[in-house]
């Protein structure tokens, strides 16, 4: 009971963090204000995670995408290009819509986090090597074309990554394609392209 307490706490303070510096930005919110708002003293934030950027950090650890991603590869992957590739797209656009305010902390804040955007960065990493491999085997399975994994992984991670930020930053440019859309023609490209 303990443990739960502790951590509905935790995720409160974290909730309100993310709220706030999506707002105002890491350097325009204190760690008073952010204990405050979700109702705790600020020794209880410090209590929980020690300065405002272990906060940050913890949360986009907690929220981001690399635990569901690892349970997407480990317990649903088919080995049909089309439908896998279909399936990890749209995970990786809904978790990316879910933690835009996040994403926008970090891409507005990173300058003033040290070590912050290393520690972000090991997620796309691991969806690149989870990717690689997913087309390594493929490839041995006579399931693609023979091309180098590795390139296919960050040609399919930054063709996402580039809608996810376009969606997240209102880009007028995706006003035009509903992202189910985008996702459904840019998966049957790449399929096309990969399919022997």
């Amino acid at each position: 009971m303990t443990s739960s307490r502790k951590q509905d706490t935790s995720d409160k303070i974290m909730n309100v963090a993310i709220d706030l510096m999506a707002d105002r930005g890491y350097n325009g919110v204190s760690t008073e204000e952010i204990a405050t708002k979700a109702g705790f003293s600020e020794k209880t934030l410090f209590r929980h995670f020690k300065s405002k950027q272990n906060l940050l950090e913890t949360a986009f650890q907690r929220y981001h995408y690399a635990g569901r991603m690892k349970d997407l590869f480990d317990e649903n992957i088919k080995w049909d290009l089309h439908a896998d590739l279909l399936m990890i797209s749209q995970t990786y656009h809904r978790i990316m819509y879910q933690n835009r305010k996040m994403i926008q902390i970090s891409a507005r804040g990173h300058k003033d986090l040290p070590g912050f955007q290393e520690a972000t960065h090991k997620h796309p990493q691991q969806l690149k090597e989870f990717l690689t491999e997913y087309f390594r085997e493929m490839c041995e399975k006579g399931k693609v074309i023979k091309t180098d994994p590795k390139r296919q992984a960050v040609a399919f991670l930054y063709m996402n990554y580039g809608a996810a930020m376009g969606r997240i930053n209102k880009d007028p440019i995706l006003e035009v394609i509903p992202i189910e859309t985008f996702i459904e023609e840019s998966v049957s490209i790449f399929t096309r392209g990969l399919t022997p």
